[in-house]
């Protein structure tokens, strides 16, 4: 399916289903509550194959993470799970979350400069902030927004040796980035129920002269890189 007709086609199918069920309703052959109360897990099963197909099955982790979780529901729904079982397992997938966070893999591979000082050191809680990077020889730092926001503007800055690496997290929380056009930007992302993206004009330079590694995680939130 060409990736430009995916979103389409998908939305239409979900607007037919949901028709078809309101129909049902009208004609007396299905309780709309119950049916709802029962089944709405698999409009998440839907948006995480939607997600899958989108991404043509690369980033597959949000799109499983959906399916996974309305499946769950689903037996929970259907009694297959006890409600015992329920309140263990909610509490152990947000410290599964919190473990992910904390041990996943890296996916960047050699060659990446390591973050020795930070340059940038910004964590905010619950307030936002807005910093202009002026340094001729920035080496990388770390910046994490925690219910709040973080904007960044590295137009005036130079990378130290031509390359440097952020690590950036979004937990419930927002961080956008603006670097030049010149430069190039490798990226490292996962997102659980949130977002990155990288929405710069011009995504590849032909002669980069800096390259700018982002390692980015967003939980509940959104991560964006733009110029």
């Amino acid at each position: 399916m060409p990736s430009e007709n995916q979103g389409r086609v998908l939305s239409g199918i979900l607007i037919i289903l949901v028709g078809l069920v309101f129909l049902l309703g009208s004609l007396g052959k299905l309780d709309i509550g119950d049916f709802f109360s029962t089944y709405w897990p698999l409009f998440l099963i839907f948006l995480g194959v939607w997600h899958l197909i989108h991404q043509n099955f690369r980033n597959n982790g949000f799109g499983l993470l959906l399916i996974l979780i309305g499946a769950f529901f689903m037996l929970v729904n259907w009694d297959v799970l006890g409600f015992n079982l329920w309140k263990i397992l909610w509490p152990l997938l947000i410290v599964s979350i919190g473990l992910w966070i904390i041990f996943k893999p890296k996916g960047f591979k050699g060659g990446v400069p390591k973050i020795t000082d930070d340059d940038l050191g910004a964590f905010i809680i619950f307030s936002g902030i807005k910093r202009q990077i002026e340094s001729e020889e920035f080496k990388g730092g770390k910046a994490t927004a925690l219910f709040g926001g973080i904007e960044l503007d590295f137009y005036k800055a130079r990378l130290a040796e031509n390359q440097a690496t952020v690590e950036l997290t979004a937990l419930f929380g927002s961080i956008d980035i603006h670097v030049p056009e010149d430069w190039k930007v490798v990226l490292d992302s996962s997102a659980i129920f949130g977002g990155v993206d990288d929405k710069r004009r011009k995504a590849t330079p032909e002669k980069p002269e800096e390259t700018l590694y982002v390692r980015a995680t967003a939980v509940f939130g959104g991560i964006d890189i733009k110029n």
